[in-house]
């Protein structure tokens, strides 16, 4: 056991004072790519490459990873051969190379000051220690201290710790000279993705409806060629922290259509969604793949008018007038090329005019949705349809602590040229009767009444009742 920690401690100081170059893995080493993104900036990279090691200890310089890596989740093997490697230390440098951080890192060391003399386009080199960079540049030379220079700075290197690209630099023993087939996982931030839905009327009960999984890469770097999976569904994470941040231009790119929706399956308690093709992702570029296309599914329309539980309690008089009602469409995700578990996301509906031309006509956000469960949406406020609230009569029953008795009169008008049905719902607190009405009511849960109403054509209808509530 103490051998084994004198060897380890033996290896640690060898590497820390090793003189030999880096060995530099790029892109051109890389056999496979795979990304699992999931919805809460974060996703799961596996970089395999094949990299030629030498027997004992290297330097590994793994570059283009994420400069969002959080790097105690990297894990380094050996595809073909478990102990064929053996990992000592690792370091991630994200201080990325510029003229500013090259001064910050030079700061105490000599530099070499070239001015040229304008009118003779001679040069002169003096040497001078680099004081501070912080606001400007303090620089000392032998007969003087000067805080600005008109002239280049010559620097004698650059420091080991400043990279041209994020680079996870990682002490790796192999236990022989050989090419070796290695694979690189680790979490990082700066990949998301969600749902996009776009979706067309083409009658009052069918829709075609397209799904995209638009992905943002805000990590720093590019991931090509890679195999894509989507998980749905919300994963714990413990205090993420901050991490590097990235300059936020976007590109948007659209992806080809594929032919057939995008695979999906069960993972866990999540839904795990695999595009069966591979594709780029450039840094700072939003793409679109695509998810879903169900055309021709149906759709059920609702209008829909609401009350408050407030004027139950007391006398109010008017209670508005021209309430319009708001208008809903649903569908069942279930059947034909439905079916799938669909991830939250927001579903945009368009309507093509008289002339052919598509108009947007709503939007609403849907959660992650099961399955053979309902979607339904909330596109907006009916134009045509709209109602005048009063409660027409209010007293407290004078035999019973904290009951009382109101009536109300709802007359819904509609403008259309063809008859429209409202569903009128009323949240009654308490312990709550209807005593009388100009229609039945339903009562879909315990503090809620309902009234279909049709309406004709240009014409209104009134809806009258009279309920006891009791506190």
């Amino acid at each position: 056991m103490k051998k084994a920690l004198l060897a380890s401690l033996f290896l640690l100081a060898h590497t820390a004072h090793a003189t030999t170059n880096d060995i530099n893995s790029t892109l051109a080493d890389q056999r496979e790519l795979a990304l699992t993104i999931y919805n809460a900036d974060l996703a799961l990279v596996k970089d395999q490459r094949k990299i030629s090691l030498n027997a004992d200890i290297n330097r590994l310089a793994w570059r283009d990873v994420s400069a969002r890596i959080r790097p105690e989740t990297a894990l380094l093997r050996n595809i073909n051969d478990a102990a064929g490697i053996r990992l000592l230390e690792q370091s991630f440098d994200y201080d990325l190379l510029t003229p500013q951080k090259l001064l910050e890192k030079n700061v105490g060391n000599n530099v070499t000051i070239i001015k040229t003399n304008p009118a003779t386009g001679a040069e002169t080199r003096e040497t001078a220690t680099l004081l501070a960079a912080n606001n400007g540049v303090v620089l000392k030379f032998n007969d003087r201290v000067e805080t600005s220079i008109n002239g280049r700075i010559v620097y004698a290197n650059v420091p080991d710790n400043l990279r041209d690209q994020p680079t996870l630099t990682m002490s790796v023993v192999a236990n022989k000279t050989a090419s070796q087939n290695l694979e690189l996982s680790y979490l990082t931030g700066g990949l998301s993705w969600r749902a996009d839905y776009v979706a067309e009327l083409t009658s009052d009960n069918k829709m075609d409806l397209n799904g995209w999984v638009t992905i943002s890469n805000q990590s720093g770097t590019s991931y090509p060629n890679a195999k894509l999976q989507f998980v749905a569904g919300d994963v714990n994470l413990v205090n993420p922290q901050a991490r590097p941040a990235m300059a936020e231009r976007a590109v948007m790119s659209m992806a080809k259509m594929a032919d057939a929706p995008m695979a999906q399956e069960n993972l866990f308690e999540y839904h795990l969604y695999s595009l069966g093709r591979t594709t780029t992702l450039n840094n700072q570029q939003t793409k679109q793949v695509a998810l879903l296309n169900a055309p021709q599914i149906s759709v059920r329309k609702t209008l829909e008018l609401r009350g408050a539980d407030y004027y139950y309690q007391g006398a109010n008089g008017d209670l508005g007038q021209k309430l319009k009602a708001n208008v809903y469409i649903s569908f069942d995700n279930k059947g034909g090329s439905l079916g799938i578990p669909l991830p939250k996301g927001i579903i945009r509906i368009y309507q093509k005019d008289s002339t052919g031309n598509a108009q947007f006509i709503g939007e609403d956000s849907i959660d992650h949705t099961a399955k053979n469960d309902t979607v339904r949406l909330k596109l907006g406020e009916a134009f045509d349809v709209y109602a005048d609230k009063k409660q027409t009569d209010f007293q407290k029953i004078a035999a019973t602590r904290n009951s009382y008795e109101s009536a109300y009169q709802i007359t819904l008008h509609n403008a259309k040229t063809t008859p429209v049905t409202v569903n009128v719902f009323e949240p009654i607190p308490g312990d709550w009767s209807i005593l009388n009405e100009s229609q039945t009511h339903t009562k879909p849960n315990a503090n809620t009444a309902m009234w279909t109403v049709t309406i004709p054509a240009e014409g209104l209808t009134t809806l009258t009742y009279r309920v006891r509530v009791k506190f």
